[in-house]
């Protein structure tokens, strides 16, 4: 096969190219972001909170977990207008990559919470500091180094593949720019 790969249609169309870029990267960071939020609020319930809460918490993980992102979006795609729920494809892919980075960004940041060891907690408290002083001083810096790395090969799956699925429901960001742009050349 003789094929040539042609950089003039690529120099042609590097403006929807960028925005098809600049989308996929404001959908990651949103994801991430919401993700993170969301992640935060079960690590802290699943880790601190009563044993109902941490069921609840411990079935959203499990179940969102357990089942490809591709269908979460799929659902909230298809399966919502059939109940009567309309959303944009732009919202469907955010709010499902949302939930999505939530439960694996969970178990990361309870990771993190289980890592600062109690040792440290005591010796915080007979520094004389205050819990606010204790977040600041000890567990924040803790957790920031134990899930950094985590955090980050996260980031990267939620920004590269995760924002990709958004070309199968018509969201037009970098992979479906690309497509459109193979389909047409």
């Amino acid at each position: 096969m003789n094929y040539r790969f042609q950089f003039g249609v690529v120099w042609d169309n590097l403006d929807a190219l960028f925005a098809g870029a600049l989308l996929t990267f404001q959908l990651g960071v949103v994801a991430f972001g919401g993700g993170a939020i969301i992640g935060l609020i079960c690590a802290t319930l699943k880790t601190y909170g009563p044993w109902p809460v941490r069921a609840l918490v411990n079935t959203y993980v499990v179940f969102i977990t357990n089942t490809p992102a591709l269908i979460q979006i799929y659902f909230l795609y298809f399966g919502l207008p059939e109940v009567g729920i309309r959303w944009s494809n732009e919202a469907c892919l955010l709010i499902g990559l949302t939930l999505n980075a939530g439960a694996y960004l969970t178990m990361i940041l309870r990771a993190g919470f289980l890592s600062v060891r109690i040792t440290e907690l005591e010796a915080g408290q007979t520094l004389g500091m205050s819990l606010i002083q204790q977040v600041r001083y000890i567990i924040v810096p803790h957790i920031a180094k134990s899930i950094y790395p985590a955090l980050a090969n996260f980031f990267i799956v939620v920004l590269v593949m995760g924002t990709s699925v958004g070309a199968l429901i018509g969201v037009d960001e970098l992979t479906c720019q690309a497509i459109n742009l193979s389909a047409v050349n």
